[in-house]
């Protein structure tokens, strides 16, 4: 698990490098209405791409270790079924162009634009098998340089030629085929093809009825992500649609840490719990829980404090979304711990992991259509962001309780070392806050970050904590990759 943490977290700095280049491109070559048209219409495939992969990025790993001598045959089930899935809601997309892009003039290449999804669901697929054996680096490869790279260098390119209008579109399309051809090679070199594999329709749908619990769990995580889009794409203008995406990629960039270890906390959970280690179980999860909060916390302070100054780099018409950013960065902080619960959760009560997060989303939804046609402060995408707050909150809380109380131990990852370092921070961004802005996205920045990075790692850090930045240590992986792997996950 060390080694493959560390990895993800190498992978997260790379997608925090690659994800402003694009940001920067889009505002500024683009605008925000275009790029509010661009975020709504990705925001409709990649919920169908969640749907078509039927739980199987996290199910995967449970059912290779129901079948540890027929992993390749395992890997082709759930791609089949994946793939299936994704041609019949490519069908009803390509049929139904106004669902991706409604209100809008259709252009040429709208049409066609969801025929992306199956190459999406694919690639997560393949790379959720990679992860069963803590292959980590094809996730980075693919997730970390490819993808975001080829947006970013796509999208400026065809800012300056006459598919300038579908630029964006277009760039979209490259980015994520090169991240599906990224990510299947390395899996079949992995697993190969399965010797003696027949398709069985019965076997593919019992794996697509066990993983139905895993599909709607991850729809409404995402759904709380992209719910507000959802909603404000209804009662704002493209415009503002734009500038609250932009908030949000920089928001989401401390979440995306956390999705860095997914693939591993899934395969050592899966083994502890057939092993009946409930306590090394909820061990990984604090261990995880901390990792996470902890660089959690200095990247947010580092972003919302200089925040109007880094929403004017994409254009001056951005700053305004300072407030918006605020809250999203907060919305990170209360669903860290969610988000981690809900990786042992999935394994030891799917049921009732999923009714939390359906909760979640009827309380963001509820709170969404009273605060976002509102006028004031908190209407528009503020309301959006104070509505996802509150769920994530909801979330947070209910979600570590149940954990804790199904696994029989302490699983928050929160400390007193969190505030320790965190309040000297808050200071020295106070204190960057009185100098011009280039001055607060240089130097303030990296005194932001640099004052929480000593304070955390001199008195957060200790023992097992630093093993994630520690080479050669694999105490923790060699320890779940040597526990059986024995049959009895679905009977829990």
């Amino acid at each position: 698990m060390v080694k493959g943490g560390r990895t993800s977290f190498v992978g997260y700095l790379l997608r925090l490098a690659a994800r402003f280049p694009f940001l920067f491109i889009a505002g500024r070559l683009y605008g925000a209405e275009a790029l509010g048209r661009f975020a709504y219409a990705t925001m409709v495939v990649e919920l169908v791409a969640m749907l078509a992969t039927l739980g199987l990025k996290r199910g995967l790993a449970e059912d290779m270790t129901r079948r540890p001598h027929d992993e390749a045959g395992a890997l082709i089930d759930a791609l089949l079924a994946g793939l299936i899935a994704s041609l019949i809601g490519t069908a009803l997309l390509v049929a139904l162009p106004q669902l991706v892009f409604p209100a809008t003039q259709l252009h040429s290449l709208d049409r066609w634009f969801a025929l992306i999804i199956p190459f999406i669901a694919l690639a997560d697929i393949a790379l959720a098998g990679l992860a069963f054996h803590h292959d980590i680096g094809a996730q980075v490869r693919a997730r970390s340089i490819i993808e975001p790279w080829v947006l970013s260098i796509a999208a400026l390119a065809l800012a300056f030629t006459a598919w300038k209008s579908d630029g964006m579109l277009i760039a979209y399309l490259l980015s994520m085929a090169a991240a599906f051809f990224a990510a299947l090679p390395p899996a079949f070199r992995r697993f190969g093809w399965p010797r003696g594999w027949r398709f069985d329709p019965l076997r593919v749908w019992r794996l697509v009825k066990i993983n139905v619990p895993l599909a709607g769990a991850d729809i409404a995580e995402w759904g709380a992500r992209r719910l507000d889009i959802f909603i404000l794409g209804r009662f704002a203008s493209a415009e503002v649609v734009g500038i609250y995406f932009v908030a949000q990629q920089i928001a989401s960039l401390p979440q995306r840490l956390k999705s860095s270890f997914d693939p591993i906390l899934g395969p050592v959970l899966t083994r502890n719990i057939a092993a009946g280690n409930m306590a090394k179980a909820a061990g990984h999860v604090r261990q995880i829980s901390f990792w996470v909060a902890a660089a959690q916390l200095g990247v947010v302070l580092a972003l919302g404090i200089p925040g109007q100054a880094i929403m004017g780099l994409f254009g001056p018409i951005f700053a305004a979304g300072v407030a918006v950013l605020a809250a999203l960065l907060t919305v990170e902080l209360f669903a860290a711990q969610a988000a981690v619960a809900e990786g042992g959760l999935i394994y030891v009560a799917r049921g009732a992991n999923l009714v939390w997060s359906l909760v979640g989303l009827i309380v963001q939804a509820g709170l969404s259509l009273v605060l976002v046609p509102m006028d004031g402060p908190f209407g528009g995408g503020v309301g959006a962001a104070l509505a996802l707050a509150i769920a994530a909150l909801l979330q947070s809380v209910g979600k570590s309780r149940l954990l804790q109380a199904r696994l029989g131990h302490k699983v928050s990852g929160w400390r007193p070392s969190l505030l320790l370092a965190g309040i000297p921070a808050f200071g020295v961004g106070l204190l960057a806050l009185r100098t011009p802005e280039p001055i607060q996205l240089s130097i303030g920045f990296f005194a932001i970050l640099g004052t929480y990075g000593f304070i955390i790692w001199r008195f957060g850090f200790k023992g097992a904590d630093r093993l994630l930045f520690t080479r050669g240590l694999k105490k923790i992986e060699d320890e779940a990759a040597s526990l059986p792997l024995a049959p009895s996950l679905d009977k829990l």
